[in-house]
């Protein structure tokens, strides 16, 4: 107090700026309360996971040595979860590869050239990019089952080896399974192996000569069939295709449009049946249709429908002439 009794300093020690009381005073004290409470609380969060990590770590009783092989443990297995949470894991495993590559390539192990033997079709591209080998690989990691499935994952290839030839070369041998006919299924044409395996769409006319089969199953069942069709060869020769009924039967298509239907049983005897009746009839010489052999004690034909109208027209003709001739 000085000598009149009066204060020294003000009661306020901010002097004349008082601090704002009141209803209006509040909300900006709860808002900085608010935004104080976050911090705390995100660095609250990390600090108990630490603390949570750490108590494990006590109660396993770790060395400390210990103690950070297990956290680093923790860690290497908190970011592989991520990884593979995020979908990351296929751009991770190709990375550590290439870097792998890279480093078996800096040290003289680069694939640097690539011997074949066996292919037909196949070319040397496609047999590189099926094996998956690239300007990267290295012959060090170079997995050669794994290259074998993938060549015998394509249906064109029927057996593969592949042989390392260090520091910095393959030999790969191949054998092909080889086009055996053209098979219509929907209106697709695809070329077939023997096995009835499907090699590839037709687009290629290298393969036109090839035998031509027809509907659902006939892929399967082309090998037998024709087979038994090369036993006659004066009629394979005049076949166009051989087409399958309900999987049970089959037709021939002659190059001249005449259909000849087999049975389903005592095909060989069938065939036998249609060669002497060409070489005494001359079929395809012949206004026919169909010549229909499902039954072994007939042959039934039916004649096209020009044919049949004139000796339709040349019956009448006969009955008026017969009927003139009687008046």
């Amino acid at each position: 107090m000085d000598g009149r009794g009066r204060l020294a300093q003000p009661l306020n020690p901010t002097g004349s700026n008082l601090e704002p009381t009141g209803p209006s005073a509040a909300a900006p004290r709860r808002q900085a309360a608010r935004r104080a409470d976050a911090r705390a609380g995100r660095g609250g969060r990390f600090e108990r996971l630490i603390e949570r990590q750490a108590a494990l770590l006590r109660k396993l009783g770790l060395t400390r040595g210990g103690g950070l092989a297990a956290s680093a443990l923790i860690v290497t297995g908190s970011i592989a979860y991520g990884i593979v949470k995020g979908g990351h894991l296929e751009p991770v495993v190709s990375s550590l590869t290439n870097m792998r590559d890279m480093a078996a390539n800096a040290a003289g192990f680069r694939i640097s050239g690539v011997a074949f033997t066996g292919q037909q079709h196949l070319n040397r591209e496609e047999i590189l990019a099926l094996a998956g080998i690239s300007g990267t690989s290295s012959l060090l990691f170079f997995d050669v089952g794994e290259a074998r499935d993938r060549l015998m994952s394509d249906p064109r290839i029927s057996d593969a080896t592949i042989l390392k030839l260090y520091p910095d070369r393959l030999q790969i041998t191949i054998r092909e399974r080889r086009p055996f006919a053209l098979w219509q299924k929907d209106r697709h044409v695809s070329v077939i192996a023997s096995d009835g395996s499907v090699l590839e769409p037709y687009v290629s006319r290298s393969f036109i000569d090839l035998p031509f089969v027809v509907g659902k199953g006939a892929e399967k069942q082309a090998k037998d069939f024709l087979a038994l069709l090369n036993g006659y060869p004066d009629v394979r020769a005049k076949v166009r295709a051989s087409i399958l009924i309900a999987e049970r039967r089959w037709n021939l298509r002659l190059k001249n449009g005449l259909d000849v239907k087999l049975p389903e049983t005592g095909v060989e005897e069938a065939l036998a049946r249609l060669e002497n009746l060409d070489r005494q009839l001359d079929l395809t010489s012949r206004d026919i249709e169909v010549v229909d052999l499902r039954l072994p004690d007939r042959v039934t034909v039916r004649v096209s429908e020009a044919v049949a109208q004139a000796r339709e027209a040349a019956a009448r003709e006969k009955a008026k002439q017969k009927k003139g001739g009687n008046v």
